[in-house]
């Protein structure tokens, strides 16, 4: 870990998302950075999530009228700033000693969407507590990975709306780690001090003996893998809205809709999980047209310029989030990067919707996209 609390400044010469991304990499072990920034097995969706939307082209009109234009959404019954959240990154202390904190203060102060992980390194109460009242904060919504026992996720729930949580995203998509080479290769293991907070106390997960034949995986860890009924159960358990994050499938999509979940986060866990799934670009707009408008998308992977986020509403997105992009802020200055990190895409949204001639968000049209051959 690196970083000071009280003397964070923003290094020079960093005027985009990669330029912070170069210069987290002088400031994270290997370890951290195995973690941060690596995706599954050979990273091929990894390093397809960005590609998909550099392959996007913007198609602009001219001579329309700007003025007054600006960039807000309603998402939820909430009218926000702007269309970026910031995506649940779990042992953000591995980044920088204020870790969830620092990301929590700078996304109150820019207006942004703030999704805390249940694998949080800081309390989630400690993290509301210190923006719940701020006027002009976005969305505070807590990520759920459903627990081997219902009892400690009934728990885990309890305590997120207690502490003033409007919203649950509840993570399909990983039931079990990727294979993570990058991080074996480099021994990842949290640093002394960095733990999962939020589950602290909970009993072990007992594992059942296996007869021979039998996997230790399907029929060891996976024997309780979530299921849709969990997903019937938890609605019975909360009053809080809850978002699917990691749904690809539009069948899944359509599956979703009619339990009347709250919303979607077309995610591929940014290549964390399974290797060689298609991009988030290439999906979104077919969970779009599965849907018809029925339910609010959100997406993320590869979003790293004001363009990948015109271009992800253009497809059907109502708001994107973006995680390792302000982990590096966080690396290199703090909340004061987390928030320049904010800051730059906005900006740059602002900019490429002058360029394109849209005025809102919702002048953005389908036909923004150049037909790809």
């Amino acid at each position: 870990m690196t970083g000071s609390p009280s003397l964070d400044a923003l290094p020079a010469g960093l005027v985009s998302l990669a330029d912070h991304e170069a210069h987290a990499r002088t400031r994270l072990d290997d370890k951290a950075w195995a973690y941060f920034s690596g995706g599954a097995a050979d990273e091929l969706t990894l390093a397809a999530n960005r590609r998909s939307w550099d392959t996007l082209q913007l198609l602009p009109r001219v001579l329309r009228p700007l003025s007054g234009g600006h960039t807000r959404v309603q998402l939820l019954g909430r009218t926000l700033a702007h269309p970026i959240l910031l995506a649940p990154v779990a042992f953000q202390r591995m980044a920088h000693p204020d870790g969830e904190l620092a990301t929590a203060h700078a996304a109150a102060a820019l207006g942004a969407g703030l999704v805390l992980s249940t694998q949080a390194s800081i309390p989630l109460e400690t993290v509301a507590r210190a923006v719940r009242d701020e006027t002009s904060r976005g969305p505070l919504w807590f990520q759920l990975y459903l627990q081997d026992d219902r009892g400690c996720t009934r728990e885990l729930v309890q305590r997120a709306e207690t502490a003033g949580y409007e919203a649950l995203v509840l993570t399909v998509d990983a039931p079990v780690h990727g294979a993570r080479d990058r991080e074996r290769r480099a021994g990842f293991a949290l640093p002394p001090g960095v733990r999962a907070v939020n589950l602290e106390g909970q009993p072990p997960a007992t594992q059942p003996r296996l007869m021979p034949g039998q996997s230790a995986l399907f029929d060891g860890l996976l024997r309780r893998a979530p299921t849709w009924d969990d997903l019937a159960w938890l609605q019975t358990q909360t009053r809080l809205p809850i978002l699917l994050k990691g749904v690809l499938h539009p069948e899944d999509a359509r599956q979703a809709a009619g339990l009347n979940v709250a919303g979607l986060v077309v995610s591929n866990h940014g290549g964390r999980t399974l290797d060689t799934a298609p991009t988030t670009a290439a999906v979104l707009p077919r969970i779009a047209d599965a849907l018809g408008g029925t339910l609010p998308l959100l997406v993320d992977g590869g979003i790293r310029r004001g363009t990948d986020v015109l271009k992800a509403l253009a497809l059907g997105a109502s708001a994107v989030l973006v995680g390792r992009p302000y982990v590096y802020g966080l690396a290199n200055a703090g909340a004061l990067g987390v928030a320049h990190v904010l800051r730059l895409l906005r900006d740059e949204l602002e900019v490429a919707m002058a360029l394109c001639g849209c005025r809102t968000l919702e002048q953005i049209p389908p036909d923004l996209l150049w037909p790809s051959s």
